[in-house]
C-alpha cells in the first residue's frame, strides 16, 4: 500500500507529520509490517526525534545552522552553487547529512514509535515549500 503526503512548509524548521502517518497507517489494518517514508526533495530530510519539549526542534535547527551556514556567510564562500540564494547549497549539505528515508515498524496495528518520539519533514529552506513524502507499507506474511 503506497500513499503520498504533502507537507507545507514555510520556511527552515521541523515539521511534525505523526498524526497523519499515524491516522493512514491505522486505516490500512495492517497488525504486523513494515512503513517506509521517503521524501522526494534534494534540500529537506526526515527525521524521528523528541516530540515532548519543543526546545529539541529548535536547537536541532540551530545546530545545523551554526554548522552549516548560509552562503553569504564569509566561512562558506568557498561554495558555487548559489544560483537559487544562499540558503540554497547549504540546504543540500544538510539533506545529505541526515535522513530522506525512514523505516518504522508496525506492531498490533500502530507504529512502533518510543514514548516521546515524532516523524519530522526538516526543511532547509527559507522559502515555503510544499514538500511530498511517499508512504509505503508492507504487511509481513501470517
Amino acid at each position: 500500500m503506497q500513499t503520498n503526503f504533502t507537507i507545507s512548509t514555510h520556511g527552515q524548521g521541523l515539521y511534525q507529520v505523526t498524526r497523519e502517518v499515524t491516522r493512514w497507517v491505522a486505516e490500512q489494518a495492517v497488525q504486523t509490517g513494515l512503513l517506509t517514508l521517503f521524501i522526494r526533495h534534494t534540500s529537506a530530510s526526515l527525521l524521528i526525534q523528541e516530540n515532548a519539549d519543543p526546545e529539541v526542534q529548535s536547537d536541532l535547527r540551530a545546530y545545523f545552522q551554526r554548522l552549516v551556514p548560509p552562503t553569504s556567510d564569509p566561512s562558506m564562500s568557498y561554495l558555487t552553487h548559489t544560483y537559487e540564494g544562499p540558503d540554497d547549497m547549504p540546504a543540500h549539505i544538510k539533506a545529505a547529512m541526515m535522513p530522506v528515508s525512514l523505516s518504522i515498524p508496525v506492531s498490533d496495528g500502530r507504529l512502533a514509535l518510543g514514548t516521546w518520539q515524532g516523524i519530522y519533514v526538516f526543511e532547509h529552506r527559507d522559502a515555503p515549500h510544499a514538500r511530498q513524502v511517499v508512504a509505503h507499507l508492507g504487511s509481513a506474511a501470517s
